[in-house]
């Protein structure tokens, strides 16, 4: 086979391909501190409710955009839409929105690296020691970061490389099922410390006092990259989908998947966090240095953390092999060049434009951007502009331009659901999804 175009060899390879490019950041990074620092309860149910009403819809879009052209995503809106060829933006969109993304995601997997290989030499976590002040050190000295973001940009070209079955859907096939085991023993360790009943409280009890229009733009955004939404990430993936396999199947598993790593990730988090008095509301250092806090009180806790780590580092790889196979696949389409000469070239080229994201922490730390650091405002870009204008387009697209009956047909095909399937679906990407957006976007402009 063509290693320039590849086929997921199985239903399960497309899903845990799929759930690694949705469980990444957004799911074990992002979540647990957004989630301390908008109330906890409150804004994981939130989560919860526009990642079904607003994320599932826009999954099953992706992938009926993908598989019924079987096309990259610039290819596939101009297949759909030949008559506008303007419509193809969106494809470029994402990939553009990869692009922007990986170059602050590729410097927090470079952190990940570091922290993955100091801890397990046990180097993490010292006695008497502040773990904030190793947290510091590592995003304050230049050549450790770019070492990371070297090691983490290496790590996705070489797997890039390989293609669709032999690299993303191996790595994946041992990387997810890791995950799960990973967290499910985390989970169990943090119930049975002293203090887990206020940490699961604080998740899982609603607290609606301190939601704002800011933490509904934050909880949309948080639905959109938790389940890798809106960059068309998942129109390329399910280009490689065979036909007899059911899209709703497939959608709902990756939902669910996304869903119970969050609730993992909540579980395994606060109650360590409670239990040793740290603060949830930390922020990005949550898990870099209230953790480490956390963990170094418990017994093991370097093995522990060790553990967390390593899943963490999992769960970013397969994320970032999303965006990555994106750029890839639509530049393949349009350049002609190999997979393996272009994966390099892109590699390197990344690992250029994330150099500014990575000093924004030392050397460049006084440039600021709309007084955000150039990591903080690319960030912002992506999960609070890009994001929800790439799900608009997208929704505007699959309502009022594709072919009603090829969307229909493909969404159902491979399926047991009947037609009432396809019109809920439908219902919900007409007046619910765009609706949603706006109304969020405008909240969070005129500060409600």
């Amino acid at each position: 086979m063509d290693q320039n175009k590849g086929q997921w060899t199985s239903k399960i390879g497309f899903i845990l391909a799929s759930a690694g490019a949705a469980i990444g950041l957004g799911a074990i990074w992002k979540m647990p501190y957004v989630t301390g620092q908008s109330g906890g309860g409150a804004f994981f149910l939130i989560v919860v409710i526009f990642t079904l009403l607003i994320g599932l819809p826009m999954l099953l879009s992706e992938y009926i955009i993908g598989r019924s052209t079987q096309k990259e995503a610039v290819t596939a809106y101009k297949l759909l839409a030949p008559h506008n060829l303007r419509w193809s933006w969106i494809g470029k969109l994402g990939v553009i929105g990869c692009f922007i993304m990986l170059s602050f995601y590729s410097v927090v997997g470079g952190w990940i690296f570091i922290y993955s290989g100091v801890s397990l030499v046990g180097g993490v976590i010292e006695p008497n020691a502040n773990p904030g002040d190793f947290f510091n050190y590592v995003i304050g000295t230049p050549w450790i970061t770019l070492l990371g973001l070297a090691l983490f940009t290496l790590a996705n070209v070489l797997v890039i490389a390989l293609g669709v079955q032999n690299g993303i859907e191996k790595a994946n096939k041992v990387m997810m099922p890791l995950l799960f085991i990973l967290f499910i023993i985390l989970v169990v360790r943090g119930l049975t410390l002293d203090g887990a009943v206020e940490g699961v409280k604080f998740f899982l009890w609603p607290d609606f006092s301190n939601i704002t229009g800011e933490s509904l733009l934050f909880a949309l955004g948080q639905s959109f990259f938790a389940l890798a939404v809106g960059f068309s990430c998942l129109v390329t993936y399910s280009s490689y989908l065979k036909k007899e396999v059911s899209i709703p199947q497939s959608a709902t598993w990756v939902v669910v998947l996304t869903i119970l790593v969050s609730f993992l990730a909540g579980l395994a988090i606060f109650p360590v966090v409670f239990t040793f008095g740290m603060e949830p509301t930390e922020g990005p250092g949550l898990l870099f240095m209230v953790l480490p806090a956390a963990f170094s009180q418990m017994a093991f806790g370097e093995v522990f953390l060790a553990m967390f780590l390593i899943l963490f580092l999992f769960a970013t790889l397969t994320s970032s092999f999303s965006m990555y196979e994106i750029i890839v696949a639509a530049l393949i389409e349009k350049l002609h060049i190999r997979r393996t000469k272009l994966t390099v070239i892109l590699g390197i080229i990344v690992f250029i434009v994330s150099i500014p994201s990575a000093l924004s922490f030392n050397l460049l730390s006084n440039v600021s951007i709309f007084n955000k650091s150039i990591f903080d405002a690319t960030d912002y870009l992506v999960s609070n502009v890009l994001l929800p204008l790439g799900n608009i387009l997208i929704a505007i697209f699959i309502v009022y331009v594709m072919d009603k009956q090829l969307a229909k047909k493909e969404l159902l095909q491979g399926s047991q659901m009947g037609e009432g399937y396809y019109h809920v679906y439908r219902a919900l990407m007409t007046y619910v999804v765009p609706v949603v957006i706006i109304i969020v976007c405008l909240a969070r402009l005129f500060g409600f």
